[in-house]
């Protein structure tokens, strides 16, 4: 410290030397070209640990020659953990790179980046399971040796996506990277804001990017997700998709589906910080298919769900989702296992108490919706029609109601004979693609129902009396851990009226309804359902944390 302008009767004034500019932390990290601490990071020779020490290091003997007063807790570690809890995911362009996808383009994601072993590389860690979900490829720095802008890079991601550079757009908000690409050929957009560049990225791909149209999700694929089987009893087995980390959300799907049915939401809800289990219920695709019908009954399925599944993976408690069949199971679990469950939700499948004053099956005839159940109580009957063509059964149950009127599920009523003629009579021998399932997902299906038949599904639907007669135990109780209920619109058999009433029975439910959506909401409307289940998952109230249990 110095004095300045003193004289007679003045104090000297004290001044600090100059803090750090802008360029200061430039100069250190890029200090030695292709030997500066960031180049070595980047192409992986070092980690980002050590990245920060001699960053850190080298700052402070600049610091020193050049007389300048580093802050007395200057640390490049707190800095670098202040400016990554400011980023985010730039949704647009995720949905930009969907869209391609989608039309068939192959995307791909060129970072420079460093091999994380510091105390936050959690972040590191889920941003990449997030890019590599949504993109064919991801081709990280630290790996290859070798950075943008460097032309190896380049060179090496063309051979990996077996493409030639005129036909590559490439994107990148930093001007020099881009130069060697467009060298080699290849089509470049420099990212200056999110509109202005999805407006280049139409014009050069011919996709249009910028529509208001609700886009799908990104879906999984049956060939690149982790696939997992609990075993009930000998010779018989539950088959499960997982992915993510996080709190359990389980998904049981209904008739006639598969896990597959959930494609939209298990990537969604991995992304908002999920572990995601979707289970092929019993009789379905690679899970076991009893000939016995009393194991398809509700009480067995909760029984085995509850002692079987989730505990053999460690999981003491979960929240359950369910649609169709899958919602009956998940109000059932709730209503007879709550200390499994953590919060409960159901897709157009309502929750009522059993009524003891009338046969369940004299109700049921009550509502013409139904008259299909009585036409699968006979077995093989049913089996025979839907199993002579499934790819003509599938293609005409599971259409969009909304979008394909005339085609799926029928309401006929019981004086027509559903019963007596059948299930599919009427619809063309080859019906049209149905147009939320279609492509690979349609031959998926197939596949699954050529392995199981439909035998096992349908027997879900031959235990009205079982089923009736265990509700009726519980028939007073009150379901009291936070729920939601979806309700959809164009739904012809599960209506939203159903579900009048049900706050009565369930305290804390929240309601959301979908008009523009059938029966199958998963595949119909699968952004907002994402956006729908999301905001409910993160407000629940936090997990309660495991009791601390003596060993024995």
């Amino acid at each position: 410290k110095h004095g300045e302008g003193a004289c007679a009767g003045v104090p000297p004034r004290l001044t600090s030397p100059p803090l750090p500019g802008r360029n200061f932390l430039q100069k250190v990290m890029f200090a030695g070209g292709s030997d500066s601490p960031y180049a070595k990071a980047m192409k992986g020779q070092i980690t980002l640990s050590q990245l920060f020490s001699e960053v850190e290091e080298g700052c402070r003997q600049h610091a020193s020659a050049s007389g300048i007063a580093l802050p007395p807790a200057f640390s490049i570690a707190r800095a670098f953990r202040e400016m990554v809890a400011k980023g985010t995911v730039n949704t647009p362009l995720l949905r930009a790179a969907r869209m391609l996808r989608r039309n068939g383009f192959k995307t791909c994601v060129l970072t420079n980046n460093w091999v994380d072993d510091s105390a936050g590389r959690l972040f590191t860690a889920t941003l990449m399971n997030l890019l590599r979900r949504h993109f064919d490829l991801v081709i990280e720095s630290c790996r290859l040796g070798a950075q943008k802008p460097d032309p190896e890079i380049y060179t090496y991601a063309l051979d990996a996506l077996q493409a030639k550079p005129q036909e590559v757009i490439i994107l990148d908000n930093i001007g020099e990277n881009l130069k060697p690409a467009r060298e080699m050929g290849m089509a470049t957009v420099l990212v200056r804001d999110t509109e202005t560049v999805l407006k280049e990225l139409e014009e050069l791909s011919g996709i249009q990017l910028l529509t208001p149209e609700e886009l799908l999700p990104t879906a999984c694929d049956p060939s690149d997700i982790t696939h997992g089987y609990v075993p009930i009893r000998p010779g018989v087995q539950l088959h499960f998709v997982e992915m993510g980390d996080g709190p359990v959300v389980c998904l049981c799907h209904g008739f006639p589906e598969s896990w597959l049915s959930w494609r939209y939401q298990i990537p969604a809800l991995a992304d908002a910080g999920f572990r995601v289990i979707a289970l092929e219920m019993k009789g379905y695709g690679e899970s076991t298919a009893p000939l016995d019908i009393k194991e398809y009954s509700q009480e067995q399925i909760c029984k085995q769900i509850t002692s079987r599944a989730p505990s053999l993976q460690g999981i003491p408690q979960t929240v359950l989702v369910g649609h169709d069949w899958g919602g009956a199971v998940v109000w059932n679990m709730a209503l007879f296992y709550p200390e499994r469950v953590r919060a409960v939700a159901s897709l157009n499948t309502p929750y009522r108490p059993a009524d003891p004053t009338v046969d369940i099956v004299e109700k049921m005839k009550a509502y013409p919706n139904f008259d299909y159940q009585f036409y699968f109580q006979e077995p093989g009957v049913a089996e025979a029609e839907l199993e002579k063509d499934i790819a003509r059964t599938l293609k005409v149950l599971i259409r969009s109601t909304r979008q394909e009127v005339g085609m799926g599920l029928r309401v006929v009523p019981a004086s027509l004979g559903v019963q007596r003629w059948g299930l599919l009579v009427g619809f063309p021998e080859n019906p049209p693609a149905s147009l939320i399932l279609h492509g690979p997902e349609l031959q998926y299906y197939i596949q699954r129902f050529q392995k199981s038949g439909f035998n096992g599904p349908l027997n879900w639907y031959r235990n009205m009396r079982p089923n009736w007669h265990w509700a009726l135990t519980a028939k007073d109780r009150k379901i009291t851990m936070p729920a939601l209920m979806v309700t959809a619109g164009k739904d012809v058999v599960l209506h939203p009226n159903m579900s009048s009433g049900m706050e009565e029975w369930i305290p804390q439910l929240r309601r959301e309804h979908l008009e523009e959506c059938g029966h199958w909401t998963q595949m119909e409307r699968p952004a907002a359902l994402n956006r729908i289940l999301v905001e409910w998952l993160e407000g629940l109230p936090p997990a309660t944390p495991l009791p601390k249990i003596s060993r024995l």
